[in-house]
């Protein structure tokens, strides 16, 4: 009996052995995939000057990458319940690869980079919930959180690498070798993506026909989540957006390693900061329960969205601190959100409520930028940032809100095996 008991406790642990260096792979997978992510707008003022861009053309081609992320999360969404998240997952990795290179390759004007870089953030978003689906179908709930949460701190990582290898190479080089060096980042990325594929089992849904979107968000917890998941858009794409640019306008000449310092300790405070909040909380998630540490953290981050624009005049450390308080809010609950969406419907549906989910919460979300610039044009002088962050922040109560009115629930312990000791 002894006996019996010792090998199933030792394949268990060679178990959760397996599924950890597979999250690694996966996690892995995310952050060189991101590189390319933050290149352009890291590139931006350089790229202002080399193609005579208008701020109204430069602005669009960021909305091409939106627009095609946005589409390209409805669509991989929906054929993950078709096709399989692991078949999607694998074909993204390597259109991603391609687009990158093709963009940093070509990409020589704004007409040229209008559409190359939408086809950039068209493959970028189609890896993203079929890396999630995966993490959902072969983890336990006690372990989902933090296994979605790792994917999401591999994106963060990666923004921390695309902005910082980005202002290092153009203060170096040139922007063609930011792109190039960024561009090769999505290339080991899909290499390391295969990795993870290849140990995974492709999973597609039966009786497809049966479910509609309408009755899928009829359901109260799902459709809390969706409504919470708009809000976290909103705010967190308007912060994306503004915030270093609040940052500079701020700190200006009083940061003492000058421009590209500034760019590293920026990228370093908002994304950094998500980078260990995407991991913790949804371990946090797993220990506590999801809607416990949904409400925490959307408080939290609205609280910096109401506080972060009438903070210019802070100290350099202590503003740089605040983003990345702000960073770890604004960004924290992402993962939560993902799993407890993927624990409110069945498997054989999760496709297609994240395909709205998506399109709902990105189309928001990449509405919140305009509605920023809208206040800080029609504020006076001294006042817009402050205004314009606290209407981001109005994303943050309706997440908060939602979160306080989701049904309780225990949370996620993992089930005791025979060996296994409390």
């Amino acid at each position: 009996m002894v006996g019996e008991d010792e090998t199933e406790g030792t394949a268990t642990k060679a178990a959760q052995r397996g599924e950890g260096s597979w999250l690694a792979a996966l996690g892995l997978s995310r952050a060189f995939i991101s590189l390319i992510f933050m290149t352009y707008a890291a590139c931006l003022p350089v790229l202002v000057r080399e193609w005579s861009m208008t701020g109204t053309q430069a602005g669009l081609v960021q909305s091409a990458f939106s627009a095609g992320f946005a589409i390209s999360l409805f669509v991989t969404s929906w054929l993950c319940d078709h096709l399989g998240a692991k078949r999607m997952f694998l074909w993204f990795c390597w259109l991603g690869a391609t687009a990158a290179l093709g963009f940093a390759l070509f990409a020589r004007s704004f007409e040229q980079a209008l559409w190359l870089y939408g086809l950039v953030g068209f493959t970028q978003g189609g890896s993203y919930t079929p890396a999630i689906m995966l993490v959902a179908q072969r983890l336990p709930s006690a372990r989902r959180g933090a296994g979605v949460g790792w994917v999401l701190a591999g994106m963060s990582a990666g923004y921390v690498g695309s902005i910082s290898l980005a202002h290092g190479l153009i203060a170096t080089f040139d922007y063609q070798t930011a792109f190039l060096v960024c561009a090769l980042g999505t290339v080991v990325g899909a290499i390391f993506g295969s990795v993870a594929a290849g140990r995974a089992a492709n999973l597609v849904a039966e009786r497809l026909a049966e479910v509609t979107h309408a009755a899928l968000l009829k359901d109260r917890r799902s459709l809390l989540l969706t409504l919470g998941y708009m809000g976290h858009c909103w705010e967190l794409f308007g912060m994306w957006a503004w915030a270093p640019a609040f940052l500079i306008a701020s700190l200006g000449n009083r940061f003492a390693l000058g421009a590209v310092g500034l760019g590293i300790a920026i990228a370093v405070a908002l994304h950094l900061s998500a980078f260990f909040a995407s991991f913790t909380l949804g371990q946090a998630s797993d220990r506590y329960g999801r809607r416990a540490v949904l409400l925490a953290v959307a408080a939290i981050g609205t609280l910096c969205s109401f506080g972060f624009g009438w903070s210019g005049q802070l100290p350099p450390l202590l503003l740089l601190a605040f983003a990345a308080i702000y960073g770890f809010a604004a960004l924290g609950d992402s993962s939560v959100l993902s799993t407890a969406m993927s624990e409110a419907v069945p498997a054989s549906h999760l496709g297609r409520v994240l395909a709205v989910r998506s399109i709902l919460g990105i189309g928001v979300g990449a509405a919140a930028p305009v509605a920023f610039g809208a206040v800080l044009d029609l504020s006076t002088p001294g006042h817009g940032w402050g205004w314009a962050f606290v209407l981001m922040g109005i994303g943050g109560l309706v997440a908060t809100v939602c979160a306080a009115l989701l049904p309780a629930a225990a949370p996620s312990r993992p089930e005791r095996r025979p060996g296994e000791h409390p």
